[in-house]
């Protein structure tokens, strides 16, 4: 029997986890990094232990500090979460032999399904569909391409070892292969240790459908349905629902057998979840679906399915690992309404979804409801940084109907403030309202195909935004103004009104978005604030709530918004999206601009993987220049537009700090 539970993981599935132990009556046993020192997860638990350093390589990767942790707590069972630690056959035995038990599957089913080629082999022995493509032990690079040309472009080439869209890459032709295959034996390498890859057919019109399944040491086999991951962006999910929709019932009944089958198989135990693809080029068939792959843990997405289903998987995973059969049988489990889950990102779509870190000056979500969820990892005051993952929250919604659901989401994402980063709400409000997706016609492609209008060009602040930022400046001032004592409360100097000797006050503020500055004219009358810009007026009556909320009426009609007053710029946040004015420096005379020479600049920091060019070389508008390795990605940088490089001042191997000049060009007027 389970009685004390050490969580070997961080940030949001270690909460997650934590919560379900105490559920449960267990005590909960966290392990940190050195960065993770003041995290949320650190703070639940009953207990925490420090790793080491930040790198995960030092920390959370650590097997045997682990070991040692749970020997010294006298931890009775450790829980991986996902990433990490969570497919890792040799941890999964060290526990074994450590006598703690791994909440998990047995190590033999990990290596099984760890290696895509020896997975695929084995489903097709038990008769799972599979794609058709090379998964042979052949690595040689122009083998490689010759079967990629025997399969017939589209290919996709795959990590064998891993997931999560790392070590993967689309190639639609011939001539692209040999830098795909390079690229993606370095991101595996990096990833998983191990640059093997395997070829597979692209399936046209695909959806990524995938199968909860759960077997204990019974021998029961049970699935809890389908979600459908179609919505991705680099083969890294965005979007996740359940059920699946259009999902025809021989289908569903057809997908949870194979998936079931999958898990017998390989004598499986715990929580799994098989991958399939589904060509939905004629719509979903019951004879059109394949494996891809089987994720030996808990998913990222697991919500929507408990959303669903009212089943606690955590609960489940530990009360398997315990040695107590399943909670249910497959006729007690059935699908109620619909739920979607998005990933909240510290990143900048506007920017090629390149990762932002930084400290959370602000961070509200929504209010939690029998309809909405949040799954959060950080709060206010916390670090993003560079050295893990940079999803700092998940949104799940429910709903009687699909369409219940995705309005419930929209509503949560407007409640969304952040402030100290960058993030995708706003992207994630065009996903859910994208007419494609409301039809739920849409596939793996949906994102390429619908880019430009998911991630418009950056317009301006509107001007309720401007005017919110200008009050909140305004109000800032007049409270920083306030001299007198609060024990003479009718003290003139107390008065943060309007009302001067002279007159009324006037002021005007200027607010710096990008290269353009914005003036308004602010009035401080008795009765409130008086603006104009641009040829407009509105008068305005605000207060700034304890919350750091401003709430104005403005001409008669009422808004508000979060805002983060620093000394030298505020952030307004409305509606799930965010802008950041700079506040002008009057002491700042230099007029300097760093961005005045031409060049391209680290966007984070991060680890020099590829360097493609060199000085003297002229290049074309979006050509590669280089590779930065950057929170568990690899990321291209390109020319800006058709250029000559005049230095470059990067090498292989440097570890650059984010704006550190990389590629400098020839300035085309000389």
């Amino acid at each position: 029997m389970i009685t004390s539970l050490l969580i070997a993981n961080r940030g949001e599935i270690a909460c997650r986890v934590i919560e379900t132990a105490r559920a449960m009556g267990l005590r909960a046993i966290a392990v940190y990094s050195e960065a993770d020192a003041g995290a949320r997860h650190v703070e639940m638990a009953d207990e925490a232990h420090l790793l080491g350093p930040a790198p995960a390589a030092e920390s959370y990767l650590r097997m045997d500090r682990i070991l040692d942790v749970a020997r010294v707590s006298r931890a009775d069972a450790i829980h991986p979460g996902y990433g990490f630690l969570s497919e890792n056959a040799e941890f999964a035995d060290a526990c074994a032999e450590a006598g703690v038990v791994f909440v998990g599957p047995p190590a033999d089913a990990i290596r099984a399904m760890g290696l895509k080629d020896t997975a695929k082999a084995l489903m097709e022995k038990a008769g799972v569909p599979v794609v058709p493509g090379y998964h042979g032990d052949n690595q040689d690079a122009a083998y490689l391409a010759g079967e990629a040309d025997q399969i017939g472009y589209p290919v996709l080439i795959k990590a064998v070892a891993g997931g999560g869209g790392k070590g993967m890459r689309r190639v639609d032709d011939a001539d692209d292969f040999d830098k795909a295959l390079q690229s993606a034996r370095r991101e595996a390498k990096a990833a998983f240790g191990d640059d093997r890859v395997l070829i597979e057919k692209f399936v046209a019109s695909p959806r990524h459908i995938e199968v909860q399944v759960f077997a204990d040491a019974h021998g029961n086999v049970v699935h809890l349905f389908e979600r459908d991951c179609s919505v991705q962006r680099r083969h890294q999910k965005v979007v996740e629902e359940a059920p699946a929709p259009g999902m025809p019932d021989d289908m569903r009944a057809a997908m949870g057998h194979a998936a079931c089958e999958a898990a017998r198989a390989i004598g499986y135990r715990g929580a799994g979840t098989v991958e399939f693809i589904a060509d939905a080029s004629d719509g979903l068939r019951s004879d059109r679906f394949y494996f891809m792959e089987m994720n030996t843990r808990l998913q990222v997405e697991h919500p929507v399915t408990e959303m669903i289903t009212g089943q606690d998987l955590v609960d489940w995973q530990l009360r398997v690992a315990g040695g107590e059969p399943l909670p249910l049988k497959q006729d007690d489990i059935g699908i109620n309404g619909h739920a979607f889950e998005v990933r909240l990102y510290a990143e900048d779509p506007a920017k090629s979804f390149f990762p932002s870190t930084g400290r959370l000056a602000a961070f509200r979500l929504p209010p939690e409801s029998n309809a909405v969820r949040v799954d959060a990892g950080v709060r206010k005051g916390d670090e993003i940084s560079i050295y893990y993952d940079p999803m700092i929250a998940k949104l799940i919604t429910w709903g009687d109907t699909r369409d219940d659901a995705r309005r419930q989401m929209d509503a949560a994402l407007r409640q969304v403030e952040v402030a100290g980063v960058r993030t995708n709400t706003s992207f994630l409000r065009q996903v859910i309202g994208h007419d494609v997706f409301a039809a739920g016609a849409m596939d793996t492609g949906f994102i390429d195909e619908h880019l430009d209008a998911l991630v418009p060009a950056v317009a301006g602040a509107p001007d309720e935004v401007l005017l919110l930022g200008a009050i909140a400046v305004a109000q800032s001032r007049l409270a920083a103004s306030q001299t007198g004592s609060a024990s003479d409360p009718y003290s003139p100097w107390n008065d943060v009104s309007g009302w001067r000797l002279s007159g009324t006050a006037e002021e005007t503020i200027i607010l710096i978005e990008g290269e353009e500055s914005r003036e308004l004219c602010v009035r401080y009358t008795q009765d409130g604030i008086e603006t104009s810009w641009s040829g407009r007026a509105a008068s305005a009556a605000a207060a700034v709530d304890g919350a750091g909320r401003v709430h104005a009426l403005i001409d008669g009609h009422g808004i508000a918004a979060g805002v983060v007053h620093a000394s030298n710029a505020i952030t307004v946040m409305r509606e799930g999206e965010s802008w950041t004015f700079a506040l002008p420096d009057p002491l700042d005379v230099t007029g300097d601009d760093a961005a005045a020479s031409g060049g391209v600049t680290a966007p984070m920091t991060g680890k020099i993987t590829q360097v493609w060019v060199k000085a003297g070389d002229s290049v074309s508008r979006g050509a590669p220049l280089i590779a930065l390795e950057a929170m568990k990605m690899e990321h291209t940088l390109s020319a800006p537009g058709d250029l000559k490089v005049s230095d470059v001042l990067a090498a292989v191997g440097d570890q650059v700090e984010g704006g550190a000049a990389l590629v400098v060009f020839e300035d085309p007027a000389s």
